[in-house]
C-alpha cells in the first residue's frame, strides 16, 4: 500500500529520494538512481520540482562550532512590550549574526532564539549591548545549554 503525500503534487518516489538525501546530502544523483530504479534525469526532474514548490530549501555544511571556537549555546526567551513590534524586533534581530534561529512562539515568550557565542562574555555582550537594546524587547530569560543530545531531520516513512 502506498502511502499517501501531504502535498499532492509529490509523491511516494519523491518522498524516497528525499530520505536518501536527508540520511547523506552527498550521495550522488546517479547512485539514488540505481537505487530507486530509475534515470538520473528523472532525479534531477524531480529535485528541481520539489525546489520549485519550496520543499527544498537549499543546502548546507554542517560545522562543528566548538571546534572553530564557539563553545556557547544559548536559548533565548524573548517578552516583547506588545506584540504589534514583533515585526520591528525581527528585523533589528535579523542583523545579529550570533542568533541562528529565531522562532514566533506561543506560551510564554513571545519569540525563542538560538544563539551560539565564543564564550559566557560573548554571550553577554550580544544581550546586554545588541538583543537587550532593541527597542520594543521588554526583557530576556537566557538558558545555556551543557550538551546537544539529539540533533536530527524529521524522519520521512518511506
Amino acid at each position: 500500500m502506498e502511502k499517501k503525500s501531504v502535498n499532492s503534487e509529490i509523491d511516494n518516489l519523491d518522498m524516497q529520494i528525499l530520505s536518501m538525501l536527508m540520511d547523506d546530502a552527498t550521495i550522488p544523483y546517479t547512485e539514488i538512481a540505481k537505487k530507486l530504479i530509475v534515470s538520473g534525469g528523472t532525479i534531477h526532474v524531480r529535485m528541481k520540482k520539489m525546489q520549485d514548490l519550496g520543499i527544498i530549501k537549499g543546502s548546507n555544511l554542517i560545522v562543528d562550532a566548538q571546534k572553530i571556537g564557539y563553545d556557547v549555546c544559548a536559548y533565548l526567551g524573548i517578552y516583547l512590550e506588545k506584540g504589534s513590534t514583533y515585526k520591528d524586533a525581527v528585523a533589528h534581530l535579523v542583523k545579529i549574526k550570533e542568533i541562528v534561529e529565531l522562532h514566533y512562539t506561543t506560551g510564554a515568550w513571545s519569540m525563542f532564539a538560538k544563539i551560539i557565542c565564543r564564550d559566557t562574555n560573548h554571550l553577554r555582550s550580544v544581550l546586554n549591548e545588541q538583543i537587550q537594546a532593541i527597542e520594543g524587547i521588554a526583557r530576556t530569560e537566557t538558558f545555556i545549554s551543557l550538551e546537544e543530545s539529539i540533533k536530527r531531520q524529521i524522519s520521512l516513512d518511506v
